[in-house]
């Protein structure tokens, strides 16, 4: 194992990357990521988790399990959850991802304020990938039942087992951003 990734060994590559630029050469692989389009000189076959925490210098997006079992490395791509961990390079190219990092608008703004209330981090270190599945369904479920906030979350493990309090927190943001609704609409 890497002393800096635990559980996995690194990729080695070289980290060449041009932010905000579109490839002059074209050879390079590019995509978007939080709404800038970077080149970089990854392999395509390079887990997206790398491109991001490695070549991109985004440590928000978590190493847990490295094969899609945990939750911890999820991203949007085209505001779909997905797990970077066994993500390549190559399903990413031409698409938009988001990540922790990047994520925003009236959703993420509940979540984080559901989240600071229900006091839902204890060691934090899964919350990334928490917060960025729990996005996605509000995103396109903003009234889900019990059971589709835990289909939605299943594959997200948190060892400390925060689990009630980040069922709480999705169903706060929910309530929240339905009132919103409301009172819009009046």
């Amino acid at each position: 194992m890497s002393a800096s990734q635990p559980g996995g060994v690194l990729p080695s590559q070289p980290n060449r990357v041009q932010r905000g630029t579109t490839p002059a050469d074209g050879d390079l692989p590019t995509l978007e990521v939080n709404g800038t389009v970077v080149e970089v000189t990854d392999s395509t076959d390079t887990p997206l988790l790398w491109v991001l925490r490695q070549s991109l210098g985004m440590p928000g997006t978590r190493f847990g399990c490295g094969m899609a079992l945990c939750g911890a490395c999820t991203v949007h791509v085209n505001g779909e959850p997905v797990r970077s961990c066994v993500t390549p390079l190559s399903a990413v190219m031409g698409k938009s991802v988001t990540t922790i990092e990047g994520i925003n608008g009236a959703v993420v703004d509940a979540l984080r304020g559901a989240w600071t209330s229900v006091d839902v981090p204890q060691c934090g270190y899964c919350q990334s990938g928490q917060l960025m599945s729990a996005a996605a369904l509000l995103a396109s479920n903003t009234s889900p039942t019990d059971d589709e906030v835990a289909t939605a979350m299943d594959g997200n493990i948190c060892r400390c087992g925060t689990y009630p309090r980040i069922k709480a927190a999705i169903r706060a943001a929910a309530a929240q951003l339905n009132a919103a609704r409301a009172a819009g609409a009046n």
